[in-house]
């Protein structure tokens, strides 16, 4: 990624005069170029202008987890890979940005902020046509997006500079300096409180999502990323005593609550049994882009669908390319089972090869993946993991030709078959509508027999009722043939691509553009057709595992959350992360709780009453698991605690920020182990194994270096030198 420093932006912007303290300095020649009035007198433009603000906050990508002790990486073994470069410690300033999970997002940021600080500057003053509540809400955005994107600075720089208005073209940069975490999170804190300050309605700053707008900033938004920021600002790494436990349960509190109290909720839609397993792996993949009338848990979301069966995918779907992010064998062993019980409670020996199992747990040596907690199954294919959830299927729909819509066509249907002859240039034909619908067809094909004494050419098929070139195929020639001959067509791509399969759908066939071809068609029918299949991640399994190719695991496991087992070459339907969820608030609180005021401590807000312990019970009643047991002590709810966030927050870049800001990298991420499984015949042979150590775990590792041309340059201008420690 192209790193955009602070001096280039600020000296750009003078050129251009874009900067709103210089518009002045010269009349801009007429050449369709605007100045900062245009833009700020003028409705549209203004409206431009802020929806131009958005855009600068990195998405979350599942490759994350592969920096982290949630996966092993399957391209690792790729000479140069982002993955063996950072897994033997080869980082510098000068490559990060080329093997980070992110690039160096530093430019781009401040970039965003840049954005805002212009907005903020232009719209006080601004004489364009809007009501005073409406330039409010607008303030309340452009606010919240800088609080934002100070906070994806902070989670990965620590002390960052804080630019809150325009520089002038004169700016003394030697009098910059950096401002500490806790400085930062004030800063935040006070822009997404003036940000709920203005009018809570649909022209202002609103709790709902309405029509187009989409990851547009609302109220959640600024409670959310309050209580981030200030639940990292009390965490170890980043605490400098501006904010304790008892600050981030004050604001944790308020962030939920007000949440709750304004239709926000855990999504618990209960899925069809053959699409997903549970609520919890259902909300994955479902849309977010609903306006809240079935998400009601999503706050926020940066980026879109992901491509998990392409890039974290099976070697035995067509079209993928790598195995991706690699669940290990330590986050495995984090799920709890189903009844609570905690199966492996630590390791007897320094490699983790030797699990110090609970046995009153249920846990079985043998068949380890049995009555596990049911977000294993939603996020992990593990061996003989279900690939489709639907059953065995071999279903037939038969198809008659509708012989009064022939067109240039002429048919005479006998005792058993239908003899037809085309007559003009645009023969056509209409296949019978489906009386019943095809039910998420996973397999498709069209079968008929035929005697032809011509080859078929030509053929085109359209997929009724919308009758369009773009809802058509194109299938090869037909052979002739003297005797009856069968003939089958796959068309599952077209049944999904063009949502076809409902009842009243129907298809058209046309017959090229000749006349005098005689052939005769019978048994003409539509065939749905899956088999229940198993994952298969043992030595030489369908997707065995593998040192040697990057299509299979290196761990003995593969991505399932966020992955749509009907998904494929010719259709995507995967999900994609949430930057920000009601989930995560739930969780945000319980950690500061316990710690402020005890597991069972009940506090209240807004009408709502809750402990530590019931925000943590809540999350895992989505799933069914058992809550936490009264009485535990701080040290106890928080191990279980972390490991319930290491859980629910599994993939969605969590766990890489996480164990930096309770400064466990060293502890956590030194080395990972896999599961290689034999298969004997009658029964398998589960051998655990080491990865070589990381050497991504050193204390520099905590923060992401600056660039290094940023570093150079404020050396020239401050003497001193920004660069992050052991960087």
């Amino acid at each position: 990624m192209k790193i955009i420093n602070i001096s280039t932006i600020i000296f750009t912007l003078v050129f251009l005069f874009i900067m709103s303290g210089c518009k002045d300095l010269l009349e801009l020649p007429s050449d369709g170029r605007i100045t900062m009035d245009d833009v700020f007198n003028d409705y549209n433009r203004t409206r431009g202008y802020l929806n131009s603000c958005y855009g600068y906050c990195p998405a979350p990508y599942m490759d994350r987890s592969s920096y982290t002790d949630e996966a092993q990486d399957a391209d690792d073994i790729t000479p140069g890979s982002r993955y063996s470069i950072w897994y033997d410690g080869n980082i510098t300033p000068t490559n990060f940005s080329s093997y980070s999970a992110d690039g160096s997002p530093w430019g781009q940021l401040y970039e965003g902020i840049r954005k805002c600080n212009v907005f903020l500057a232009n719209i006080e003053d601004a004489t364009v046509f809007a009501s005073e509540e409406e330039k409010e809400g607008w303030k309340a955005q452009a606010r919240t997006l800088r609080a934002l994107y100070y906070l994806q600075l902070i989670k990965r720089y620590g002390a960052v500079p804080i630019i809150e208005e325009p520089l002038p073209i004169d700016y003394n940069f030697s009098i910059d300096d950096r401002s500490t975490f806790s400085e930062v999170v004030q800063f935040i804190v006070a822009d997404c409180d003036r940000a709920l300050e203005a009018p809570d309605t649909r022209e202002g700053f609103p709790w709902e999502v309405y029509e187009n707008q989409f990851q547009i900033m609302t109220r959640a938004v600024a409670y959310a990323i309050k209580s981030q920021a200030v639940t990292y600002a009390a965490s170890e790494l980043w605490s400098d005593g501006t904010y304790d436990w008892n600050d981030a349960t004050e604001v944790n509190l308020e962030a939920l609550t007000q949440c709750l109290n304004n239709d926000y909720e855990l999504f618990s839609e209960e899925p069809d049994p053959d699409f997903a397993q549970n609520a919890y792996a259902l909300y994955f993949l479902t849309s977010s882009n609903d306006q809240r009338s079935v998400d009601k848990e999503t706050i926020y979301q940066v980026g879109g669908q992901m491509e998990v069966w392409k890039f974290a995918g099976l070697p035995t779907t067509p079209g993928m390319e790598k195995a991706g992010p690699c669940p290990t064998q330590g986050l495995i062993d984090s799920y709890e089972m189903a009844n609570g019980e905690t199966p492996i409670t630590g390791y007897s020996d320094e490699s983790n090869l030797e699990p110090i199992i609970n046995t009153s747990s249920g846990y079985d040596p043998a068949n380890p993946y049995e009555g596990r907690d049911p977000r294993f199954y939603a996020s992990i294919y593990y061996n003989g993991a279900p690939r489709n959830l639907s059953e065995s299927r071999d279903d037939e729909y038969s198809q008659e030709l509708q012989t009064q819509t022939a067109n240039q066509l002429s048919v005479t249907e006998e005792d058993d078959f239908y003899d037809i002859v085309t007559t003009g240039g645009d023969p056509y034909i209409f296949f019978s509508e489906l009386e019943e619908g095809l039910e998420d067809p996973p397999s498709t094909t069209l079968t008929f027999q035929y005697k032809s004494a011509t080859a078929l050419s030509g053929l085109q098929i359209f997929f009724g009722p919308a009758l369009a070139e773009n809802r058509s195929i194109r299938p090869e020639d037909i052979p002739a043939s003297q005797d009856w001959q069968e003939y089958t067509l796959d068309i599952t791509s077209p049944v999904g691509d063009f949502d076809w399969g409902n009842p009243g759908d129907f298809l058209r066939v046309d017959f090229g553009g000749m006349a005098g071809i005689q052939f005769q068609i019978r048994n003409i029918s539509i065939n749905v057709k899956s088999i229940a299949s198993t994952i298969e991640t043992y030595v030489d399994g369908a997707e065995g595992i593998s040192m040697l190719n990057r299509k299979h695991t290196r761990t003995g496991y593969y991505l399932r959350k966020f992955n749509n087992y009907r998904s494929g070459l010719n259709n995507n339907a995967d999900g994609s992360i949430r930057l920000l969820r009601l989930g995560e608030l739930y969780l945000n609180f319980a950690e500061s709780a316990y710690q402020s005021d005890g597991p069972d401590a009940v506090l209240e807000k807004n009408g709502i009453s809750l402990s530590a312990r019931d925000a943590v019970n809540a999350v895992r009643a989505r799933v069914g698991m058992p809550g936490f047991p009264e009485g535990m002590n701080i040290d106890e709810f928080e191990k279980k605690y972390r490991n319930e966030r290491r859980i629910e927050l599994a993939f969605e870049e969590h766990r890489y920020f996480d164990v930096r800001r309770w400064n466990v990298l060293s502890e956590t991420d030194k080395f990972v182990t896999g599961m290689r499984i034999e298969n004997t015949g009658s029964s398998f042979t589960f051998n655990r194994f080491k990865f070589p150590d990381r050497h991504c775990v050193s204390d520099k590792y905590l923060r992401y270096p600056i660039d290094q041309a940023e570093v150079n340059k404020m050396l020239g201008h401050t003497g001193d030198s920004w660069q992050n420690p052991g960087w």
